[in-house]
């Protein structure tokens, strides 16, 4: 097999995938590099992961050919709730109530599925993008020139540069002594998708309960996705609970306004963290996704922020190489870091902030935390803005990629 690459890519998860899509069409040689088998993730079955795509994440979809065949299967958001809450008593009085048709673009996002995204990035690569699936990253050696990649298999490739896009716990980041900062957040996300006697007519709910965020995100058909955060303790003590009991508990959480609900599928966990690198460049290396800013699912940003980077990273790499530049040097790297570190940084403590001042039953701070929401919905040019935010349409710069345009 070829050996010699422009880029390799470490993970074949969203990001790196789609990273590579982006730099094969506008010409470069390109290795995924994929620890799991390739139809791992490409079943029939919910898995538990669906994503909240802003419109800018859309746009980059479209902009590699892949909306056309995601499109049935995604779930326009056109509404957003966003409220305290406490199990039992329904939302707050005082909120944020986001209506896309305030803004031209008439819907907010999307909600897709891991299992069709990931099929359709699949079915993408096959021809442009060598895939190397069942096999790791496990040393990378750069040079003047390029980047020795080996992999599990006793293979090496031969790169100009190494993209680490795998994730939180990234081995291409770890190698290239990357250090890391964060924090636990003492909570676990439950995650599972409900069927419900009501329609949920595009809307996405946010409770902010005192020991976590429970978000309910629509699905096609009358059914939902939910990510409940709670406390380590009470959320171990969930997960250990039957199905009729764990629905017992979610209920009163969950409300009223969809009517009678009873699961759709598995239920699944996962410990949150906060964890941000400290740097997203180093000799021939650049991370992209949770290898460079793993975040709290709060506001479902971790996936909009992974694709930021990879259109980003795409324009700068694809410019530079238009101009006779050798890809993978500090200089061309740093304009990367320059372009996306700033704002994945602010994004990842600013969702850090709110799930801190809102996991909590302090009297005070709710009543401040009404107020503020209270303030924001009553002012439509401030909540315009923070829905054109929430969409991904306040980037500045925008990378071409995000605006459904190719490089």
């Amino acid at each position: 097999m070829k050996t010699d690459f422009d880029i390799v890519i470490a993970g074949g998860g969203l990001n790196g995938p789609a990273l590579g899509l982006a730099l094969a069409d506008a010409g470069l040689s390109v290795a995924v590099v994929d620890g799991r088998p390739a139809d791992a993730r490409a079943g029939d079955a919910f898995d538990g992961r669906a994503y909240a795509l802003a419109l800018a994440s859309q746009r980059l979809l479209a902009a590699l050919g892949l909306w056309g065949a995601l499109a049935a299967d995604a779930q326009a958001i056109r509404k957003v709730q966003a409220t305290q809450g406490q199990a039992g008593s329904g939302p707050g009085p005082f909120g944020l109530h986001f209506d896309g048709a305030e803004i031209e673009e008439g819907r907010l996002g999307y909600m897709l599925e891991d299992r069709f995204l990931y099929r359709a990035l699949l079915a993408a690569m096959r021809g442009p993008v060598a895939h190397l699936s069942g096999i790791t990253v496990d040393g990378q050696e750069a040079d003047g020139t390029g980047i020795r990649v080996a992999l599990s298999d006793g293979r090496n490739l031969r790169a100009r540069l190494l993209i680490g896009a795998d994730g939180r716990q990234s081995g291409v980041a770890a190698r290239a002594g990357i250090r890391r900062t964060g924090h636990d957040y003492g909570q676990i996300a439950l995650v599972a998708a409900v069927d419900h006697e009501l329609p949920h007519e595009g809307t996405a709910y946010q409770y902010f309960m005192p020991t976590g965020p429970l978000a309910i995100l629509p699905l096609p058909g009358n059914r939902s996705s939910i990510v409940w955060s709670e406390t380590r303790a009470n959320a171990r003590a969930i997960s250990e609970l039957p199905d009729d009991e764990f629905l017992s508990v979610l209920r009163p959480r969950f409300g009223e306004a969809h009517g009678a609900i009873s699961l759709a599928g598995p239920r699944f966990s996962y410990p949150l963290n906060l964890t941000l690198a400290e740097r997203y460049v180093a000799p021939r290396i650049a991370l992209i996704g949770d290898a460079a800013h793993g975040v709290h699912p709060i506001a479902g940003q971790g996936l909009n922020l992974g694709l930021r980077d990879v259109a980003a990273l795409a324009e700068v790499i694809v410019a530079a190489r238009r101009r006779g530049e050798d890809i993978g040097t500090d200089l061309v790297l740093a304009r990367y870091q320059d372009w996306r570190r700033p704002d994945a940084t602010a994004l990842a403590f600013g969702m850090d902030g709110v799930n801190t001042l809102f996991s909590n039953a302090n009297p005070v701070l709710r009543a401040a935390r009404e107020l503020g929401m209270g303030l924001v919905d009553a002012i439509p040019p401030l909540r315009r803005g923070f829905m054109r935010q929430a969409a991904g349409l306040s980037l500045a710069p925008m990378p071409r990629l995000l605006t459904g345009q190719r490089l």
